[in-house]
């Protein structure tokens, strides 16, 4: 018997060596977990048997159970680099027709010929849906689909609000009405332009034309120019102009009121429906926000209907014309030019008109046993009995940890103490190695007797 328990030493010893071994060789495996190995004693004895007197018979190896501790993080500035700060899993779909999962720790991520997000063994990242926003549709598994680049090319919007913020100077020359011609700088005070966008992406120019009124004091009219067109002719303020110099009125012009008080705060602006070339009559609005439509010429896009926001935070001061802000919400087509992934697991793809598209969440998975998980290779797992059935969610919610882009989950082997476990190994083996050498030279004994 001495001998059989001097084996099963031998067999432990060399369980050990061996797990040790892989987590010396795993060290540098992204998101791998160390494995350690566990061991009971042998003890047998009858129902008659007395325990007082029995001697074990041995070492079994009870189980080889990983470890499931945070690795460091190794930032690597590669935005399709994902690691998780905290417990869960990734989940990957082997191929696009299969209904399994596997699950893994490692996100070095990269994009296949199809658009997809792959790990590094081809499988597909899975992503739980969103909204428009960004905002969680499901957390079930079961809706989550590999996630997948557009192809297409972001869509245009047309503008349809422009806003303004400004000071004009209250020291300005006065005008008179008719003066007003915007092919002579002389005869307007300032002008501002900013870019528009028609349905189909392409930009336009609208401009606006300051002019302080000579008839009444704290007064400014602003005429509205569309492109390199005549300026926008709407509303009831109107007035003639004669741009080929021969004393008549070609053009009529139309134009809005600006009225501020001693202190120099805008009290009052005309709102009007303003048009460009498509005849339409101009109605009161809403003062703070005069709504301008535009007609785009010659790019077989719809009209442009444009609210023109003028802040109400608007000065006249004795200071130099100044716009303090502007801004529209239009923007023209735009080309893929990155992906991004948040904290909470929202992937981003970015334009280059400068808009960002959800494109799904990196959908979380964690089990109640995952030390019962299954190892395949390549650093994943699969479900089993055991381990229960996964729970999906997102990052950052429950017990679910956070997702850090730019950065890989690195193994959480320590190798200080592996080599010093390794150690131990070997003398165990090699202890059990003279037991069995003693035993052989008492049974060489008892073999001489004569």
């Amino acid at each position: 018997m001495s001998f059989n328990t001097s084996i099963s030493g031998l067999n432990a010893a060399q369980k050990d060596l061996n797990v040790t071994s892989n987590n010396i060789a795993n060290a540098k495996s992204t998101g791998f977990k160390k494995s350690r190995a566990e061991f009971g004693d042998i003890y047998a004895v009858s129902a008659f048997g007395n325990s007082k007197t029995s001697v074990g018979q041995g070492v079994i190896n009870q189980a080889v159970t990983q470890q499931f501790t945070q690795g460091n993080l190794d930032f690597t500035d590669r935005s399709l680099d994902l690691a998780i700060s905290g417990e869960g899993f990734f989940a990957f779909q082997p191929s696009l027709d299969s209904a399994e999962s596997v699950f893994s720790r490692a996100g070095a991520l990269g994009v296949n010929k199809d658009g997809y997000l792959v790990n590094q063994a081809g499988e597909f990242l899975k992503g739980l849906p969103t909204d428009a926003e960004g905002n969680s549709v499901s957390t079930s598994l079961a809706t989550a689909d590999p996630v997948r680049l557009p192809a297409e090319a972001g869509e245009p919007r047309a503008t349809t609000t422009a806003t303004q913020l400004f000071n004009l100077p209250s020291e300005a020359e006065g005008l008179p009405v008719s003066a007003f011609n915007w092919n002579d700088p002389e005869t307007y005070t300032q002008a501002n332009s900013q870019r528009v966008f028609d349905s189909l992406g392409n930009p336009h120019t609208l401009t606006s034309y300051f002019v302080k009124d000579a008839g009444q004091d704290n007064t400014w009219r602003v005429y509205y120019q569309f492109d390199n067109e005549d300026p926008v002719n709407f509303g009831s303020n109107t007035h003639g102009i004669d741009t080929d110099g021969d004393s008549t009125a070609d053009v009529t012009v139309g134009y809005q009121m600006l009225r501020f008080d001693g202190n120099g705060s805008l009290t009052d602006a005309d709102g009007n429906l303003l048009s460009y070339g498509s005849g339409v009559p101009g109605t009161s609005m809403d003062p703070e926000n005069p709504t301008l439509t535009l007609a785009s010429p010659g790019t077989g896009a719809e009209d442009l209907s444009v609210q023109m926001r003028i802040s109400r935070n608007s000065t006249q001061y004795a200071a130099g014309f100044n716009i303090g802000d502007q801004g529209q919400d239009g923007y023209t087509t735009g080309q893929l030019t990155g992906v991004s992934v948040g904290s909470d697991g929202l992937i981003r793809a970015s334009y280059s008109n400068g808009q960002n598209q959800a494109l799904g969440k990196v959908a979380l998975v964690d089990f109640r046993n995952p030390q019962a998980l299954k190892q395949v290779g390549n650093n994943q797992w699969i479900e089993t009995v055991d381990s229960g059935e996964p729970l999906a969610g997102e990052a950052g919610t429950g017990t679910f940890g956070a997702i850090q882009g730019g950065a890989l989950e690195t193994s959480n082997v320590d190798l200080t103490a592996e080599l010093v476990n390794l150690i131990t190994a070997q003398r165990n083996f090699q202890a059990n190695s003279r037991a069995i050498e003693a035993n052989k030279a008492l049974s060489d004994t008892i073999i001489g007797i004569r």
